[in-house]
């Protein structure tokens, strides 16, 4: 059966200012990320695209296991409609900046594909994620400097241990990403206030044409 198309929010013609692809994570949909997010911010020049994984998730494997030419495969499918999103969205508002943001497995597909370096977002919010595998497996490290990054994790969520947050953080940093952390202790598996009000900031920015400052507060 053939997967549903994803779906495309928000501004819509001459009004847009500013682009984002929002990826969903395991067992969730683009419609639960509406619900979750995009209807508690407060952005009304933006335009949003939301990919549909396949079969319900981007890749059958957790993200901290080493990786399998299965996931491997998988990954690649999920990294080629993320970047199908990014195109097709550039193609619709050329010239538009563009935030790619996830959640959970959506925030480590979202990292793998900025460290890819091809066809690369303006800026990235990965909410509670972390690299795909682990150190000692063979993966991509051609994010671009000075990216606006915006990193976050929880030392209670059940799905991204904090330890691997942290590691991906450590290598965006010695990447030379301009990266930003946020850790919030006890905080379950969802999208915080503050993370709300954090894309919020840069997608203002980005709509402003200015660089995210990812200055909102914790």
């Amino acid at each position: 059966m053939e997967t549903p198309a994803g779906l495309r929010l928000g501004s819509v013609g001459s009004g847009t200012r500013a682009l984002c692809v929002l990826v969903h994570g395991r067992g969730q949909s683009p419609e639960e990320m509406d619900s979750h997010i995009l209807r508690r911010l407060e952005v009304s020049d933006v335009a949003f695209a939301l990919p549909r994984a396949p079969r319900g998730a981007w890749y059958d494997a957790r993200a901290v296991d080493p990786i399998t030419d299965s996931t491997r495969s998988q990954l690649g499918e999920a990294l080629h409609i993320v970047q199908e999103e990014i195109t097709a969205l550039r193609q619709d508002y050329p010239g538009l900046p563009l935030l790619l943001v996830g959640f959970s497995q959506g925030a480590c597909l979202s990292i793998e594909y900025a460290c890819r370096g091809e066809n690369a977002p303006d800026a990235l919010a990965a909410l509670t994620g972390c690299r795909v595998g682990t150190p000692a497996c063979n993966r991509a490290d051609a994010a671009p400097r000075d990216l606006p990054t915006y990193l976050t994790g929880s030392d209670a969520d059940p799905w991204i241990p904090l330890a691997a947050m942290t590691e991906a953080a450590f290598g965006l940093g010695q990447r030379g990403l301009r990266l930003r952390t946020d850790i919030f202790p006890g905080r379950a598996h969802e999208v915080s206030d503050a993370e709300i009000g954090m894309l919020a900031s840069m997608l203002s920015d980005l709509a402003a044409g200015r660089s995210p400052a990812m200055a909102a507060a914790r």
